[in-house]
């Protein structure tokens, strides 16, 4: 007779938070209404509780769920990552009857068409697209399932420490050389002064209650626009002297990259709801420490309005 070795109790008697799968691939097709769908490699990370008294989930369970929900996509016109995400958070609490608690986290590339700023070359822009639910089952079987999307989006920083440490030194020497005061400030506004950069990696992720929509385009775009610069596929020789330029006439800490996200985080999607979750991270990738620079805000909606409105901004 068949043993179901998962369902036995456990030499040792301790409940484990989240038990599941990881690095887990799919090949995920989005059809969108009168668009073209879009074509996903995501990889997922599936999880679920286990109480004391259970020695393993069943562990093939949760692939199979991943498969059943995407098989059905076929049938849907408009489908979201989110909406996936939730959906499989719903048919892992039908397989795994004992989890009170059951989270899946999704990933991808994304491709988009983009140009080169000045010669407007066409390119292919890889980014990376997040999706991410969580449900709680409570002791009457009630399920409340929170969901999640963001990007994740490389671009370019630089340093304004650095930069005002070299512009006082050119100051000095230009002094040094019989330049007149008058005469330096046309000089430091005729030239763009040097600085170390940093590759910097923005990502940000919003709760998206029930009947709102978020869109991952304005996202990526918001993540885009709060570094010193956009970085690009391919590059002329004038459109790498504008990267540059550019980004060192907009240098921004790591911590200013994060509150400026912070900002058009609130002010294009004022629509949502006060207790509406928000996270947002930076990472600059350094170039001349061996460390990297980090700054994060998670909160809700209400209490980053009420901040920026106090401080009048």
């Amino acid at each position: 007779m068949f043993c179901d070795i998962q369902a036995t109790e456990p030499d040792i008697k301790v409940s484990l938070t989240r038990v599941g799968v990881t690095n887990l691939k799919k090949l995920v097709k989005i059809t969108r209404e009168a668009k073209r769908p879009i074509i996903l490699l995501p990889t997922f990370e599936v999880f679920v509780d286990l109480p004391s008294s259970q020695k393993g989930i069943h562990m093939s369970r949760s692939p199979e769920v991943i498969e059943e929900v995407i098989e059905n996509l076929v049938n849907k016109e408009t489908y979201g990552i989110e909406e996936l995400s939730v959906d499989i958070v719903k048919k892992l609490f039908e397989r795994h009857e004992y989890a009170s608690r059951a989270e899946v986290l999704m990933h991808s590339d994304y491709m988009m068409e983009e140009k080169s700023p000045i010669t407007e070359k066409k390119s292919q822009e890889i980014c990376k697209i997040i999706g991410r639910a969580y449900g709680v089952k409570d002791s009457e079987g009630n399920i409340v399932i929170k969901k999640m999307v963001g990007a994740e989006v490389v671009g370019i920083t630089a340093c304004p420490c650095a930069q005002n440490l070299l512009k006082e030194k050119a100051i000095n020497n230009l002094k040094e050389k019989g330049f007149s005061d008058e005469d330096i400030v046309k000089i430091l506004d005729s030239v763009v002064i040097a600085t170390h950069n940093q590759r910097g990696i923005g990502t940000i992720m919003i709760e998206v209650p029930d009947g709102y929509d978020i869109s991952i385009g304005k996202i990526i775009t918001i993540i885009k626009k709060s570094m010193s610069g956009e970085v690009y596929e391919l590059l002329k020789r004038v459109d790498e002297g504008y990267v540059v330029e550019t980004a060192h006439n907009n240098p921004k800490f790591v911590e200013d990259c994060a509150r400026e996200m912070i900002k058009r985080v609130v002010d294009e999607f004022n629509y949502l709801p006060d207790d509406t979750e928000v996270l947002v991270r930076q990472v600059n990738k350094e170039s001349i420490h061996r460390h990297d620079a980090f700054a994060e805000r998670y909160s809700k909606m209400g209490e980053l309005r009420a901040e920026l409105e106090l401080n009048g901004k």
